[in-house]
């Protein structure tokens, strides 16, 4: 009998695509859902991982322009209005307010250095948004796939009991199938988890150092904004025309000379 039943098991295919085809209707749409989540966990991982190398690139880009002496006046006129870079973003919002408040007096200049806080908050807010777009995708897989794969193993062990009820047998011939496809949904379910978790935690931890280093640009450039500004308004009204181009350092004449200033990303 012993015999019988593992040459019955010896002939059985193992093979996943077997044991997706054996399996239930209720194993198979999890299976399938297990699948396309996997598929779909490292579309995210590869196009994050390209959008945050192409972000490090244009910072390295931009760092060199901001910190090599051009007056900010001219990168902004040779930006534009709409630039590609996501620090250019940045930094054509904090320059845009400049520009209105440097034309102002009075109360306008006064305040001016909140304006410039807020408009490049906004900037950095929207492109923190499109940084972290995904993420929350590669968290709801790595804390649901390994439960959806279970209740796939639940369903076919309750299969597999009922094979048993149904062949009033307990063999392996019987048993091992069931058993097999329940155990697949669980494998599909963390082979989904896994991956999304691990790259989660680190594409977060990628998103917030190039977020921050936005952060840091920010406050810098503020500090060189609103020292201009502070000048301009203890200036005679004689003398305030439509302002001097404005270097990286702070200065005020010409090209300024270059910034010693560490890098703000890394």
């Amino acid at each position: 009998m012993e015999t019988e039943t593992l040459a019955l098991v010896q002939e059985m295919e193992f093979s996943m695509w077997a044991l997706f085809a054996r399996a239930t209707i209720v194993v198979k749409l999890v299976m399938v859902l297990l699948v396309l989540a996997s598929f779909w966990c490292w579309a995210v991982i590869i196009n994050k991982h390209g959008q945050y190398w192409r972000a490090r690139r244009e910072t390295q880009r931009f760092e060199a322009s901001f910190w090599s002496g051009e007056p900010l006046d001219t990168l902004y006129d040779t930006l534009g209005p709409i630039p590609s870079g996501r620090t250019e973003r940045v930094f054509v919002a904090g320059m845009t307010e400049w520009r209105r408040s440097h034309k102002a007096d009075g109360a306008a200049i006064g305040g001016a250095h909140v304006r410039i806080d807020r408009s490049m908050d906004v900037a950095i807010q929207k492109e923190a948004e499109e940084l972290q777009k995904g993420l929350p995708l590669l968290a709801t897989i790595g804390s649901t796939a390994p439960f959806i794969g279970l209740f796939g193993t639940v369903w076919g062990i309750m299969s597999a009991f009922i094979e048993i009820g149904q062949q009033q047998s307990t063999n392996l011939a019987v048993v091992a199938p069931g058993i097999a496809e329940a155990l697949l949904a669980t494998g599909l379910g963390l082979l989904a988890a896994i991956p999304a978790v691990i790259f989660y935690n680190k594409l977060s931890a990628d998103s917030g150092r190039i977020i921050a280093g936005y952060e840091s640009f920010a406050d810098e450039y503020a500090t060189i904004l609103t020292r201009q500004l502070d000048q301009h308004r203890m200036a005679p009204k004689s003398s305030r025309t439509s302002g001097p181009a404005i270097g990286a350092d702070g200065g005020v004449q010409g090209r300024c000379p270059k910034s010693t200033s560490r890098p703000l990303w890394t």
